[in-house]
């Protein structure tokens, strides 16, 4: 028996296609494009708004903090400023209190020689004229 040239039946080929990316490899593939460069190397910048705009913010941010930082500094500074004024008040008031006592003032006049007065306060009544 021979063989007579018959045309072979070729078996389609099926092209094996990956499976379509899950959303952490996807956010992988993202953000090695975005680490490493290749969405700005492509050539198209249609990236550039979006990124202009993360810096901005990223700016803003760090702006935002260093305000709030320095505010929180001076509002420390001013309380412990409130504080010493309020010790140095209440400590001139308690000294002017002990300085207005009637003892201390009869005490500082009799070194210069004025007594305070022991006998009673005498009233004089002076006649009005009529006209």
């Amino acid at each position: 028996m021979v063989k007579a040239n018959t045309i072979k039946k070729k078996e389609p080929v099926v092209e094996e296609l990956p499976a379509a990316p899950t959303q952490s490899s996807r956010f992988g593939v993202a953000m090695k494009g975005v680490l490493g460069g290749d969405y700005l190397s492509q050539g198209t910048f249609t990236l550039l708004p979006y990124l202009l705009f993360i810096a901005f913010l990223a700016f803003t941010y760090i702006s935002n903090n260093y305000l709030a930082e320095n505010k929180i500094r001076e509002i420390n500074q001013l309380r412990k400023e409130v504080k010493e004024l309020r010790y140095e008040y209440i400590h001139l008031k308690s000294t002017l209190t002990q300085l207005e006592k009637q003892s201390q003032i009869s005490q500082k006049l009799q070194k210069k020689g004025i007594r305070e007065n022991t006998e009673p306060l005498k009233k004089l009544i002076v006649p009005q004229k009529r006209k």
